[in-house]
């Protein structure tokens, strides 16, 4: 089976800006980290090789700096990485980012199971898995919970949907997007780390990939951020004394005039 793991590199939480500009993340690689549901994806596919065989390739768009993402991966256990990174893939939204990773999977050969995390933490779109999916016209499911059957044609995955416990039989090829606990990530042995150090990533721009400028980047992000701002604080804390009976009759009340202006 070829499995393709898709990673991202985002900044730490202390070192996140935006551009005042493009209102896009800053991504200047220093301080970032791996997206923490991608080391879930990554795991995942690696228990899904461990299990039917085969191999497995990592890829990310970002900066040069952003092959941290893979050889972090390579040095947990992935065969090789690759990167897509090109100034026309700057201040792409998800349909941008998902159209030029698409092209990317289609560069390495495709894939009969692509596996992503189920967002990244700079963002809370979720939507670059679905988007994936459909630019490479496979099936999906988002937000597995659990892997119950792996073969070379096919996965049986649970996931939560609504409160709903869902076991679903998903043929391949085909996309999942994993949710964060539907495994333990391991940590790089030094081995690995070795070889992710030492390991060649080639590296794809927009031209490689006989993309679309006019659906890259900025100029290919239908969806783009107009206003940054952190609200204002508004009003101060009031203690709510009494038992519970009267703490909760008076929060009651509370809420009725914020909602309603009742007396």
């Amino acid at each position: 089976m070829k499995i393709i793991v898709c990673m991202k590199q985002v900044p730490a939480a202390a070192t996140a800006s935006i551009d005042p500009l493009t209102k896009t993340i800053v991504r200047t690689g220093r301080n970032a980290v791996t997206n923490p549901f991608d080391l879930y994806a990554l795991q995942t596919a690696l228990d899904i090789k461990e299990g039917v065989g085969g191999t497995l390739t990592a890829i990310t768009m970002g900066i040069p700096a952003a092959q941290k993402v893979l050889r972090d991966a390579i040095s947990r256990g992935a065969d090789d990485g690759a990167i897509l990174s090109d100034r026309a893939f700057a201040g792409a939204d998800t349909l941008a980012t998902s159209y030029a990773i698409s092209l990317g999977i289609e560069k390495l050969g495709g894939a009969d199971l692509v596996v992503c995390g189920k967002m990244a933490v700079d963002g809370d779109t979720a939507q670059i898995g679905p988007e994936l999916a459909q630019h490479l016209g496979i099936s999906h499911v988002s937000d597995v919970t659990e892997i119950l059957e792996m073969a070379e044609d096919h996965l049986v995955v649970r996931r939560v949907w609504d409160d709903i416990d869902q076991e679903l039989y998903l043929p391949l090829p085909a996309l999942i997007t994993v949710a964060k606990g539907v495994n333990l990530p391991k940590l790089p042995t030094i081995p690995g780390m070795l070889r992710g150090r030492v390991a060649e990533i080639p590296t794809f721009t927009a031209e490689d990939l006989g993309a679309d400028i006019a659906r890259c980047g900025l100029k290919g992000s239908p969806t783009q951020v107009v206003r940054t701002f952190t609200p204002p604080v508004r009003g101060e804390a009031q203690e709510i004394e009494g038992n519970e009976t009267q703490q909760a009759a008076k929060l009651a009340q509370i809420i009725r005039e914020v909602l309603h202006g009742e007396d």
